[in-house]
């Protein structure tokens, strides 16, 4: 029995033993697994840092488009109601437009002083002022011809006047709206045209009182009153730049029918009426097909009670007319220079006048306002006013 007895006590404690040694075994596998894991889950977490580094600065850029889209729709929104408020605006105050019009309040060149014209290369130029009206003055250069250039230095105001007498035929010069009578290129046209000629230039720079088609026109008729008063026989013409041409056409068309017409009437960059002419200007490009155009921007000019008709005035005026005009003119388009002689020439009143249309080619890029600059123009003056017979040519 004892025999048998040991080696079953053997066999158990083999079995033991190998238990014990397969216990070791399967604890050292998981200690391995659980080791494997571990860095499995350490080499996750630093793969997924930069994917979510990545993601944050996504949201970020997102969130600055989005920020930037915010503002730039902010700013749409303001830009589309300031353009849809502009029109009631100007309706319900026609004030705007009659300044629109007249730009009195450009007083461009800012810094000179319109009582020295010496200071813009006028040496034979004296700065009078006129009042046509008890609150009302009105600034004017005159510049007598160029060949008194030495005998007008340092003379006063009263020589000027007497030299009006002389025997020199005498330009009243309108210039158009913005700016003053020292203006570059009207500074340039007056030494172009002074070359035998008084030129007489009426400006609303440093003038007193508030601009008017009515109350330009009086100014103006009282200048040119206070000119023939002075210069006896002498011929006298109307020169009329851009807006300065319905103040022109106004002026003469009331000269031709009091019977006093002057000599001449000249017109540079002339347009047919003013509602046609604010229609074709650049600034009106954005609002030109803005419903009710007309009844949002042109009728408030009608009650403000501005028409600078040319087209109409022209039926009325009975004495030689130039028009010059430029093709590459952005501002009065050439087409309106070109209808409002279509008008003229065949209109009864110049029956017994000439009417004369020049163009200046686009190449020449004279534009709205350096007509002066070419080289033809004394000589296209001097032969249209040197003649008075009846001639239509263009």
């Amino acid at each position: 029995m004892r025999k048998r007895t040991e080696p079953v006590a053997l066999e158990h404690e083999r079995c033991a033993a190998a238990g014990s040694s397969s216990s070791g075994s399967a604890a050292a596998a998981l200690d391995a697994d659980c080791r494997l894991k571990q860095n499995l889950r350490l080499t996750g977490t630093g793969a997924a840092e930069p994917r979510c580094a990545a993601d944050a600065g996504m949201k970020r850029a997102l969130g600055r488009r989005k920020g930037l889209w915010l503002r730039l729709r902010k700013i749409l929104f303001c830009v589309l109601g300031l353009y849809i408020a502009i029109p009631f605006l100007i309706k319900l105050c026609p004030g705007i437009q009659a300044k629109l019009i007249f730009l009195n309040f450009v007083r461009v060149p800012y810094f000179i002083d319109l009582k020295k014209p010496q200071d813009q290369g006028l040496n034979h130029t004296c700065n009078y002022y006129l009042q046509p009206e008890e609150d009302v003055t009105i600034g004017v250069w005159h510049t007598v011809p160029a060949v008194w250039w030495k005998n007008a230095q340092g003379k006063d105001q009263m020589w000027y006047e007497d030299a009006l007498a002389s025997s020199h035929a005498i330009i009243l010069y309108l210039h158009g709206n913005a700016g003053t009578r020292g203006g570059d290129h009207r500074v340039e046209l007056y030494k172009v045209s002074a070359g035998g000629i008084h030129t007489c230039s009426l400006g609303w720079g440093d003038s007193v009182g508030t601009p008017s088609e009515r109350g330009m026109t009086y100014d103006a008729l009282h200048v040119f009153d206070w000119i023939k008063a002075r210069s006896g026989d002498n011929p006298v013409y109307i020169w009329g730049h851009s807006l300065g041409t319905g103040v022109a056409t106004n002026l003469v068309r009331r000269l031709c029918e009091r019977e006093t017409p002057p000599d001449a009437l000249i017109l540079e960059s002339p347009f047919t009426n003013i509602r046609e002419e604010a229609k074709s200007h650049p600034f009106s490009v954005i609002y030109r097909y803005f419903p009710g155009f007309d009844w949002f921007f042109l009728d408030p000019i009608t009650s403000s009670g501005i028409k600078f008709a040319n087209d109409e005035n022209v039926k009325h005026i009975s004495c030689p007319l130039l028009i010059l005009h430029a093709e590459d003119d952005p501002v009065v388009p050439f087409q309106l220079g070109r209808k409002l002689y279509s008008i003229a020439a065949p209109a009864r009143s110049f029956r017994d006048f000439k009417v004369q249309f020049v163009p200046f080619h686009s190449d020449l890029g004279y534009r709205h306002k350096y007509i002066y600059k070419s080289p033809e123009l004394p000589r296209i003056l001097r032969e249209f006013l040197g003649k008075s017979e009846p001639e239509h040519q263009h």
